[in-house]
């Protein structure tokens, strides 16, 4: 006899359909903005209005065509790669450090590397701008990029930290007992094996300097306007339906980043089978 995973009484069928019309209406609701802004980016009108009184590329084209957007995008990626590498090499330290440290602090730490995560982003703000000002990192890039990777590293210490959660310390403790220094157990031993996590954290810490827009507002000078921040103003200034087509293709590098992510968690999980 097969196994029937469909629900057998009616109670239970009568939760399985609630659970799912439920579902549907939330995942509806929270996809209903995209789904709004989506057809906008594509109106030949110069308004924001429904219904479309026509289809056209031509906010692509003055996304595309515009110096002001490309330069604000070119800045979204410097600052956005840039803090996401050095919140990889800071949050992997970090969670090392954590992993093998047994004290009774270890809680009190590691609410304290993760506070940028629960701490509202505008009295960070706030406080970096006053921390940096007399050091002159306002108006410039290493500011931008040092805040940015201090709001970033607590995803990768999450991410490597999970992943060190199933990581036998016993191989590292091994390769070291053969000679092998600690640089080159960590680059043949420990980083392989973390690599999925770290990806993973590297990609969160990127997605959180690309959509940061409030430090970016205090700290940042004319030539540091990063792609939110000209959302932003764009929004408080002039609405002009370019914002849409941004909106769409921002949207599109959030698809691709969620769809690595869940590539390289479903890698990791391969591996934990193959190894188990």
């Amino acid at each position: 006899m097969s196994a029937n995973h469909s629900p057998q009484t009616a109670s239970q069928r009568i939760a399985w359909i609630t659970t799912v019309v439920t579902g549907t209406l939330v995942l509806f609701f929270l996809m209903a903005p995209i789904l709004a802004i989506v057809p906008l980016s594509f109106s030949s009108s110069t308004y924001l209005t429904y219904p479309l009184p026509g289809l056209s590329l031509r906010w692509y084209e003055d996304f595309i065509n515009s110096a002001r957007w490309i330069h604000a995008l070119k800045n979204s990626m410097i600052i956005g790669v840039a803090s996401a590498m050095l919140s990889m090499v800071l949050g992997t330290l970090a969670s090392l450090g954590l992993a093998q440290w047994k004290s009774r602090w270890k809680p009190l730490v590691l609410a304290v590397v993760l506070s940028p995560m629960v701490v509202p982003v505008v009295i960070t703000a706030v406080g970096v701008y006053f921390f940096f000002a007399p050091l002159g990192l306002t108006g410039n890039y290493l500011g931008l990029i040092l805040v940015h990777t201090a709001l970033a590293t607590p995803f990768v210490v999450i991410t490597v930290s999970a992943t060190l959660q199933s990581f036998d310390m016993t191989l590292a403790r091994a390769a070291a007992s053969l000679g092998a220094p600690p640089l080159l157990t960590f680059r043949k031993v420990i980083l392989p094996l973390i690599l999925p996590g770290l990806a993973s954290g590297a990609l969160f810490a990127f997605a959180t300097s690309f959509d940061e827009v409030v430090t970016v507002l205090l700290l940042a000078g004319p030539e540091q306007r990063t792609l939110p921040r000209e959302m932003f103003s764009g929004i408080r200034e002039n609405i002009s339906p370019t914002i849409t087509a941004v909106a769409v293709v921002l949207t599109v590098i959030s698809v691709c980043m969620l769809s690595t992510l869940e590539y390289l968690r479903r890698r990791n999980e391969r591996l934990k089978g193959n190894a188990g």
